[in-house]
């Protein structure tokens, strides 16, 4: 009996591995492969796909970040991220704090109203969103001034933020629910308030949960497309939407050392970014699973 469970463990086992690795392979390899082929020259794309580059031709990423404008999208992207993530944390933090933490009228009802958002997705509100932002554009050139709410990286970080509101204020509540009350209680004797309570002892505390919201976001807002291409109508565009341009024109232009150094240059902050906070990412994903 023991060893055919023996046997059945080690089958069992041999079976992750080799599911693991292939998952690995099935990652790797293309992104290995986009980056070796950000530096061929457009000859090379001739031959065989799987060949190595003669040699690194950087010029790629240059005509990616002069020509095609990458550079001009990448800070963009670089600001529209930034603002999204800072409004993020400033209004859900508190609110998954209070949430978590306090009982009050109305407490229950909020918190449905944010785990429904749960179920929204927000390509299906994108629509709504842009006609209330065209209605009000008109109603502000009718009092004579100029358009607000289109073309606008403030308005675009905003959206952004807000619709990722629910799912981290879901996240932070449920690590903040299993932080011991004995901190606070040790807090409020010493003199501390509710807010120097939070910002000084609770929030240093979050801070895997902090780092594993703002890798999350920064995934999503850094690679989204439907939004910005729908409320950036003008020349001030974010990476994705300058992106698939670029894709549309170096498939006619077979131009496609450049189109995949455009590739890298979206890929590469999200890898780095991954390396940098991979441990945080791991220990914030199993201490926010944690009921206490």
């Amino acid at each position: 009996m023991k060893k055919k469970e023996m046997s059945f463990n080690t089958l069992y086992k041999l079976f992750i591995y080799v599911a693991l690795i292939t998952l690995a392979i099935s990652i790797v390899v293309p992104v290995g492969w986009v980056f070796l082929a950000s530096v061929k020259e457009n000859s090379e794309f001739y031959g065989n796909p799987w060949a190595m580059p003669k040699g690194l031709y950087f010029q790629n990423f240059i005509d990616a970040f002069q020509k095609a404008r990458m550079g001009e999208y990448f800070l963009n992207s670089v600001l529209v991220t930034a603002l999204a993530l800072a409004i993020l944390l400033i209004v859900a933090l508190p609110a998954a704090y209070v949430l978590a933490r306090y009982r009050f009228r109305g407490s229950k009802l909020i918190n449905v109203l944010f785990m429904g958002g749960l179920f929204i997705n927000v390509n299906y509100i994108v629509v709504p969103i842009f006609l209330m932002f065209v209605d009000a554009d008109k109603w502000i050139k009718n009092l004579g001034g100029e358009g607000f709410f289109l073309n606008n990286l403030f308005i675009v970080a905003l959206v952004y933020a807000s619709t990722a509101l629910p799912f981290t204020i879901y996240l932070l509540s449920g690590f903040f629910v299993t932080i011991p009350r004995d901190y606070e209680e040790a807090a409020y004797v010493d003199g501390s308030g509710y807010f120097r309570t939070m910002v000084r002892i609770m929030m240093p505390m979050a801070m895997p949960s902090i780092i594993t919201v703002i890798l999350f976001n920064f995934l999503s807002f850094w690679n989204e497309y439907i939004i910005s291409m729908t409320l950036l109508t003008k020349d001030a565009k974010t990476l994705p939407v300058g992106l698939m341009q670029l894709m549309q024109a170096q498939k006619a232009a077979a131009n496609y050392g450049q189109l995949y150094a455009g590739l890298v240059i979206v890929m590469l902050p999200t890898l780095i970014l991954y390396i940098m906070v991979q441990k945080k990412l791991t220990q914030g994903m199993s201490l926010g699973g944690l009921k206490g």
